[in-house]
Formats: structure tokens, C-alpha cells, sequence
């Protein structure tokens, strides 16, 4: 006998399917024709009715009324004779493009005057306002309950709190969830009641919206219930406080970001320096070198994809150059520092001049790829996207050299060179060609890090110039020769800058700065981490 159970089941999921496919259609179809017949209504009420009809419009739940209500504020919304239909235009030009409000289709473009628009006063604005956020807090969307939230707290009005509450108690976002406890907190500080006033008052303590900061200063200074100003000036502190920190959270992350600036300026050097004991005074043109490949990159690719290519078209570039002058200047003055730092500045002149016939003296500006612009948030505190990618990118260069000297047979035996070179060559290194290459490579990451500053500051023939100095002055104060040593003095004198600034000035700042580094080295004259090896004893 043959059971009868999955030809019920069949005849179940096909029923299942069958609504699933047609319902929602019709039901939707339902809703477009209503909405049309209160856009018709629209056309010709007056101002009185178009407000009962705008909140006939909000009870319709149609996903299409957050744009029609915004196009009637925008006196974006017209009627259409020809077809007899409402358009929102996308535009405010004599020929314009426009859609069909109901469904969003769009109809291309047509004459203004062959469309009546359909007008809004200011109170009609101003509840289609109210109304928009009524939707917004009912949104599945996050962002736009959240900015539903601080629309309120800009115009904080008694009537919206039942909305609020009723919002509250079934918000799943914790933070959505803060700011409406704030928003209520903001209603309450007028109140007649002086405990709710004080109780508002406590509970807005430590929120710097200065939405919020404008009415407690009112309240601390004008409120006739003292109980109440001191709450306000309690919540004030905590506020104050609370800016405090954030103050020196960012002081800290522009003093990282410009450590990592530093540190990608001197790592080069400090290869270069600490093997080969060459004073390298072309190192910022080099980077400068690395700038200007950046911004030809970008005359031939799109902005989003040309930074990428720019980083090892500008490593190469770097690097063939730098070992044409090691090898054609350099490999002749080993041993004789002074010569090498006096042929190395006619280096950077030469660099400088060539740019300056090739592109001229004028600064040149790399745009900023998409995915490197606008802010991000960590935590309560709010940082440019270019500067913490410069930030990881310091941290993946680093990580790479690191990488290369310590796993890779090259490195092997520049770590040799570079503690014992004679020891080296007796053991078979060819120690001219690991100059040669060790050059090449302190040069090429002078690019790289030249291809970061491109995103900083604008590129020209002296843009090196602006941060030779401090490169030295890294390598000088972390040791010669020692990555991570580099690493530490770039970022020690990065956050220093930047915590002084704030007191003494940019310029007396850096002055500070190299005091110290002077009484430092009279200490510590192989700074921080000193090379080790016999031959840094000679």
C-alpha cells in the first residue's frame, strides 16, 4: 500500500510556493495604486491638507514615501499633465531628468515648464522633517536610526519622546541604544520637575556633541534650582574630562603617524649608513624620486589602482638609481666619510635641478585613492584613513626588511659585512657586490617612502630636503645600523614632537627635540642600540 503523507507534503510545498511567488506582487501592486491616489490628492490641497496628507503618507509604509516626502521638501516633487502622474526631478536645470515617485522608474528627461511643482511652506517642512524621522527610527536600517537619533538631538522636542520610548524599549544597538537614553536626557532638562532636571544633568555627563554641551552650559549657569547646576556642572567636568583624553588620544596617534613618516624616511639610511658607513645626503631626493614615480603612476592608471603600482614601480626606480651612484661614485670613496657626504649633496643638487628642467619647480599633488579617504572610528576616537594606512604600511615595510635580513642569503651577508668586514670577504662574500646591492635597497625603501609621503604633502624638487635631517637624526638616536632601534627613535621622536607642539610651536618643538638629542648622544654616542660586532669598536 502506498502512503499518502509526502503527496500531502507535495501538494503543501506547492501551495507554499505558489504564495510565495504570487502574493507579494499583488500586495505590492495594492500599495502603488493607494500611494497614487494620495499623490493625486497632493496635487490640489492646500497647505492644510498636503500636511494630513503627508502623515496619510507615513501610515502607507511604502518604501518609496522617505523619497517623496524629501523631494516635496526639496520642491523637488512635480506633476505631470501627460500621464497624469507625480515625478520627483533629479535635478534643477531647464531640461531636467526625472523618475516616476511611485516606483522609482526613471522616465528621462523633460522640459520644466511642462511640469507643475507641487509646493511646500515652512511648517510643511518642518513636519515632513519631523515625519522623515518617525521613519528613520523605524528603519531596519542602523545608520538610519541612528541618524533619525541625532536629527532629535539637534531640535529637541517633547512631543517626539513617546517615540522615543517606544524605540527604547525594542532597540537591539547598544549605541543606538545610548543615544536615545541621551536624547530623552536632553527633553528632561527642561522639565519643571528640578529632580529630573538633576537626573538628566548626571546623565548627559561625558557626552561632547556639543548638542548636548550647549544645553548643560545653560542649565549650570541659568537653572534656579542649585542642586540642578551643580549636577550640570558635575556632568560638565566629566565631559571635560572625557575631551581631555580624547585630546591626548589623538596627540598620540598624530605622534604614530608622523614616528611612522620618520621611520619610513630612515629605515633606508639606516641600512645604508650602518653597513656601508656611508653619509648618504642624497637619501630625501631619492625619496623625492619615489614622489614623483607616484605621481606619474597616477597620470596613466585610475587614482584607486595606481598607488598600488606606484609602490614597486617607485622601489625600482629608487634602487636602479641608487646603485648607479654607489657604483659610479661611491665604491671610490670608502673610508673617507667626509667625501662621501660632500659627492653624495652634488648628488642631490644634480637630482633636484633634473627634476626641476624635467617637471618643473612647481608642486605637483597626488590625489588620495578612495579606500584612503574620510575618517574611521576606533573607539570614542575619530582618525584620518590616509595616515593609519600610512601607519600598517610603516609596520608592513618594516616587517619586509626585517624579513629580508634575517631569512634571505643577502641578508646573511650584509649582517656579515656589517659586523666584520674583513672577516666577511675572507670568507668568500663579495663584499662589492653587497654594497652595491645594500645601497640599492636602503634607495629603493627611500622610494617607498617617498610613494607615503606623496599622500601627506605635495611633491616637488625639495621635498626630501624637509626630512633628511630627521632621518639622520633617527638613525643617530636609535643606533646606527639597528632596525629596531630605527623603529623606537622614529616613533619616541614622532610622539615627542607632537606633545610638545601643543605648548611650545611647531618649530620650537623640533628644536626641543634635537637639544635633547645633542645632550642624548653626549651620553650615548652610539645611541640607543648600539651595533655590536668587531668592527663597531674601531
Amino acid at each position: 500500500m502506498v502512503s499518502r503523507t509526502p503527496f500531502r507534503a507535495g501538494l503543501t510545498g506547492l501551495a507554499l510556493l505558489v504564495l510565495a511567488l504570487f502574493a507579494p506582487p499583488l500586495a505590492h501592486a495594492a500599495d502603488d495604486a493607494t500611494l497614487r491616489d494620495v499623490l493625486a490628492q497632493l496635487h490640489d490641497a492646500d497647505f492644510s491638507g498636503k500636511a494630513t496628507l503627508v502623515e496619510t503618507l507615513v501610515g502607507l509604509d511604502h518604501p518609496r514615501v522617505a523619497a517623496i516626502l524629501n523631494a516635496l521638501a526639496a520642491s523637488r516633487l512635480y506633476y505631470q499633465e501627460e500621464g497624469s502622474r507625480v515625478v520627483i526631478g533629479l535635478d534643477d536645470e531647464s531640461e531636467m531628468a526625472i523618475e516616476e515617485a511611485v516606483t522609482g522608474e526613471a522616465l528621462g528627461t523633460i522640459g520644466k515648464r511642462d511640469l507643475e511643482r507641487i509646493t511646500a511652506n515652512n511648517r510643511l517642512r518642518a513636519l515632513i522633517e519631523n515625519q522623515l524621522a518617525s521613519l528613520g527610527l523605524s528603519s531596519a536600517d542602523p545608520q538610519q536610526r541612528k541618524m533619525a537619533v541625532e536629527a532629535f538631538l539637534r531640535d529637541p522636542k517633547v512631543e517626539g519622546t513617546a517615540r522615543l520610548r517606544a524605540r527604547l524599549t525594542m532597540e537591539p544597538d547598544k549605541k543606538i541604544q545610548e543615544l536615545l537614553t541621551a536624547a530623552l536626557a536632553l527633553v528632561e532638562l527642561a522639565s519643571p520637575d528640578a529632580a529630573a532636571r538633576a537626573g538628566a544633568a548626571k546623565a548627559l555627563g561625558g557626552w561632547t556633541q556639543s548638542e548636548i554641551r550647549g544645553p548643560l552650559l545653560r542649565v549650570a549657569a541659568e537653572d534656579s534650582d542649585p542642586a540642578v547646576r551643580e549636577a550640570a556642572k558635575t556632568a560638565l567636568a566629566k565631559t571635560e574630562l572625557r575631551l581631555q583624553m580624547l585630546g591626548w588620544a589623538e596627540t598620540l596617534f598624530f605622534g604614530l603617524s608622523l614616528g611612522s613618516v620618520l621611520i619610513l624616511a630612515a629605515i633606508g639610511l639606516a641600512v645604508t649608513f650602518g653597513v656601508m658607513g656611508v653619509i648618504n645626503m642624497a637619501h630625501g631626493e631619492l625619496m623625492m624620486l619615489g614622489a614623483y614615480t607616484t605621481w606619474l603612476t597616477q597620470q596613466y592608471l585610475p587614482v584607486n589602482w595606481s598607488l598600488p603600482v606606484a609602490v614597486p614601480l617607485a622601489f625600482l626606480v629608487a634602487a636602479l638609481i641608487g646603485i648607479a651612484i654607489e657604483r659610479g661614485i661611491i665604491r671610490f670613496l670608502y673610508g673617507r666619510p667626509l667625501e662621501t657626504l660632500l659627492a653624495t649633496f652634488g648628488v642631490s643638487l644634480i637630482l633636484q635641478q633634473a627634476v626641476r628642467s624635467i617637471f618643473s619647480p612647481l608642486n605637483r599633488s597626488v590625489a588620495t585613492p578612495d579606500w584612503m579617504s574620510g575618517t574611521v572610528l576606533l573607539g570614542p576616537l575619530e582618525v584620518t584613513l590616509n595616515r593609519l594606512v600610512i601607519v600598517g604600511f610603516c609596520i608592513a615595510v618594516f616587517a619586509l626588511l626585517w624579513l629580508a635580513l634575517q631569512r634571505t642569503r643577502l641578508g646573511l651577508e650584509v649582517r656579515a659585512v656589517a659586523q666584520n668586514r674583513a672577516m666577511a670577504r675572507a670568507m668568500g662574500v663579495r663584499s662589492a657586490r653587497v654594497d652595491a646591492l645594500t645601497f640599492g635597497l636602503g634607495s629603493g625603501i627611500a622610494g617607498v617612502a617617498g610613494v607615503a609621503l606623496s599622500q601627506l604633502t605635495n611633491v616637488g624638487p625639495n621635498l626630501g630636503q624637509n626630512y633628511i635631517v630627521d632621518s639622520f637624526m633617527v638613525v643617530v638616536f636609535g643606533g646606527v645600523g639597528n632596525l629596531w632601534g630605527t623603529m623606537v627613535a622614529g616613533l619616541s621622536l614622532g610622539v615627542a614632537n607632537k606633545l610638545l607642539e601643543p605648548w611650545s610651536g611647531a618649530v620650537l618643538a623640533k628644536i626641543l627635540v634635537l637639544v635633547f638629542l645633542i645632550l642624548f648622544i653626549q651620553k650615548r654616542p652610539r645611541g640607543l642600540f648600539p651595533q655590536r660586532g668587531r668592527a663597531a669598536e674601531v
